[in-house]
Order: structure tokens, then sequence, then C-alpha cells
């Protein structure tokens, strides 16, 4: 039966940039990239060396623990390179893709029709496995698990974020059967995470799924927000997560027999001269993506994913593995004239220091100036105003810090990942790097108890 959850904690960033509902494809990228580095824990095998050709569908890597989940390429071409960074840590396998389309021919069928097995193989072997991950920890989901249940959040709450059903106004048929094939993966249910907004939209007609809706502020749209009010997630219980994104990847698959890897990005940003939607490659050079594309009137920050989880790169890097929109704000390395003593009417504050709080509505062109350093690490009662779950995030980052694995476990670390607790990092006055913390804590908890 369907719910509704009003989330009353949480918080909006404000900022100009926002994707205009414009579709553009994409020039044909020159490179695309699969990294390693996208996924937690990962210590890659190569299957490839450079100079080799490959099909689209064609395994470059795989886990060295679990040797089952291959990474796949997502065009066909010559492997141009292996990256390595220190201590020969492979950073990037690279390909130059050759214009011709040559796909790895998978079987072709209805998913309602086939054994779990034969979907969990097919999944496998396409490469599409690594966009499942798991709960608790947020790393990628082992084949060899049954989850208790599969969550999924058909929107996205972060900031400049891109409209969901505009990404996947013509998927609808991939969906339903991307949700018919995962649900042969679980003896449980499929939840689907929706916003008041999509009531009548293209999720809303998706099968197969228990439908809930949540309203409020960022982090709604988290999956793990999502789980923690549907499913709350105890030391034994296993919940798998994907993006529809992944969820149209595995019904292009079953429908066509052939790994399709084509998505729709935003680009959003204050320094984007018309943000707009385009349509790419999976693993794009983000070179002639964004060629002419910015302002160029400050120095830019280019960010793979939203302003709050995403990783900082350079123009001639790569998309994320899981990252739906390229953001660019910026840099805010200039000085700023009498910084925190300005009234701050263009300034945006999480704590409404500066008169900017007398207008609600207004964008901001906000830099990624941390106006300070590190401080004293003081409990304030500020985070928990920006997380909507039942735990103490503060003294579980200390629990983390003191490597207490039972004070973890009590405090709600099978709960969350970071970007759960991204908004406590943005809002943090004592600038402590929430997200690293965390990360490491789940390191932690992984080592000690597998």
């Amino acid at each position: 039966m369907s719910k509704h959850f009003k989330l009353k904690r949480g918080f909006n960033i404000r900022l100009k940039g926002t994707a205009e509902v414009v579709l553009e494809d994409a020039p044909a990228p020159k490179t695309v990239a699969l990294k390693p580095t996208d996924f937690p824990g990962l210590t890659p095998k190569l299957k490839v060396k450079a100079e080799a050709k490959v099909k689209a569908g064609d395994a470059l890597f795989f886990d060295k623990y679990n040797p089952e989940i291959i990474f796949t390429s997502p065009v066909s071409g010559t492997v141009k390179s292996v990256n390595r960074g220190e201590r020969r840590k492979v950073l990037e396998i690279v390909v130059e893709p050759d214009g011709t389309s040559e796909y790895l021919k998978f079987t072709k069928a209805d998913p309602s029709t086939l054994s779990r097995e034969q979907i969990r193989e097919q999944i496998l072997k396409s490469g599409i496995w690594p966009f499942i991950k798991q709960r608790p920890y947020g790393v990628l989901a082992k084949p060899g698990d049954v989850p208790t249940h599969i969550a999924i959040s058909a929107f996205d709450s972060s900031p400049l974020a891109p409209d969901s059903d505009f990404l996947f106004s013509k998927e609808q048929a991939a969906l339903q059967t991307g949700i018919d094939a995962v649900s042969k993966l679980t003896d449980g249910k499929v939840f689907l995470g929706l916003s008041p907004e999509q009531s009548s939209g293209v999720f809303s007609k998706l099968k197969n799924v228990e439908t809930n809706t949540f309203s409020g502020p960022h982090p709604a749209g988290n999956v793990g927000i999502q789980i923690s009010k549907v499913c709350p997630i105890g030391k034994d219980d296993l919940i798998w997560t994907l993006s529809p994104q992944a969820l149209v990847y595995i019904g292009r698959l079953f429908a066509t027999g052939q790994v399709d890897f084509s998505k729709t990005i935003a680009l959003t940003g204050s320094e984007v001269k018309t943000p707009k939607y385009i349509k790419t490659i999976h693993g794009t050079e983000l070179t002639d993506l964004l060629k002419g594309k910015t302002k160029g009137e400050v120095k830019e920050r280019i960010i793979s994913g939203n302003v709050l989880t995403g990783e900082k790169v350079d123009s001639d890097n790569f998309l994320g593995y899981f990252d739906q929109q390229i953001t660019i704000i910026p840099e805010g390395d200039e000085y700023e004239f009498m910084g925190w003593a300005a009234p701050g009417f263009d300034k945006f504050s999480a704590s409404k220091a500066f008169f900017s709080k007398l207008l609600p509505k207004k964008e901001y062109a906000l830099s990624a100036n941390m106006h300070g350093g590190e401080r004293a690490f003081v409990l304030s009662g500020q985070y928990e105003k920006f997380l909507p779950m039942d735990i103490l995030p503060v003294h579980l980052l200390k629990a983390i810090l003191v490597n207490d694995i039972d004070k973890m476990e009590q405090l709600g670390i099978y709960e969350v990942i970071e970007e759960d607790l991204a908004l406590c990092e943005y809002a943090c006055t004592s600038k402590i790097k929430v997200q690293n913390i965390l990360r490491e804590g789940i390191n932690s908890m992984i080592k000690e108890l597998g």
C-alpha cells in the first residue's frame, strides 16, 4: 500500500544554473573511460591491455575479490591506455571509439520467463551489475546474496539535480523491463520512491513495485533516507539499491540482447552559458562535451555529479560512473572584501547569518570557497537539522574517529553512506570532512565484521 512521507528536516541549497528542458546531442566522444576509483573498496584486475580491440560489452576489468563482477566497455574500439597512480593503482581504462558501434551479443528475452539465476548471470556478464549497490555500506552488491528488499529512488533532490521524468520520458518500456528483471532477484519487495510532482509521470505507471511518495527538502530524494522510512536496515538486513538509469540499462539489455550505455545528463551551474540536457555515452570525456559551453569569466570548478557529493575533475577527465549531471561553479579562490563582516545580500547561508535570509526565493552563484579551515569539533545540535533520520550524526562520527565498533553499530552506521550526511558537511561550522570520516568508519566495519 502506497504511503506518503513528509520530511521536515533537511535543506535546499538555492543555486543558479538549473538545466532548461532542452535536449541536444553531444559530439561523438574521442575517448571514454571507466574509473575503478568510483567504487569504494574495489581492487580491480585487468582483463585487457593497451591496444586491445574491444566491442561494446567486452570486459575491461573485474573485482579481485568478487571475480564474477566485471566492468565492460560502453563502446567498441581500441583500449588507448591504462592510466595508473601511486603504487601502480589503476585510475582509468581509456577506450578510443572506432565509430562502428559493434556490440557483444547477449540473450534477448522477457525477464518474466527467466529464472533468478539466468537474470543474474545476464546482468553480470553484461557488466551492468556494478550499478547495483548494497546497504549497509553502499558498496557493490554480492551476486551470491539475496536481498531482503530492493529500493529505488525515482527522483533526485540534490542541488541542480536533473528532472527524472524528463530524463526518462521515452524509456517507460525499458524501465518496466528493468523492474521485471530486478524483482526476480529478491524474495521481498521492490520499493520505488516518488516525489509528489511525479504522481502522473512515467514512474507512476510502473507495475510490479510498491510506490511511496516523499516530500520535503533535500535529502528527501536520497534512497537511504527513503529506506529508513519504508524498511529500516538492521544488522542482519540487506537492501539493494540502484538508480533509474541502471533500470534502463537492464531493460535495454533484455529487450535487445546488447548493452546500450547511452544516457542523458544535465549540464548545470552558474558558470554554464546555457544549462541544458545533453545526450551522450557512459564514461564520456568532458573536453568536447564542455567546449564553448562555459562563461570563462572566472576560474571554474568542474564537478562530475552534484556540488555535495560530486568529484572535482579537470576538463580532460571523464564522467563519473554513477553521475547524471555535471556542475560548474566558481572556484572562489579570489580575495573577498570584508569577508564574513559584509552584510551578505549576495551570500547564501544555511544558518541564516546574512541579510540574504530576507530573500527566501533568490538563487545564488555560490563558489567552492570554504571560508575558513577546520576548527574544534563540538556538539552543537547543528547536524540534526539536516538529517531526517533517527540517529545522532556527531556522536556517530566521534565513535568513528576513535574506531569504537560497538558504538558505531549502536549509533546507526548501517543506515547511512556519504550522500546522507553530505548536507551536514556543507553546513558544518567546524569544516569537518564528514563524508571522508564516514567512509573510514564503513571501511573499519567491513574490515572487522565483513
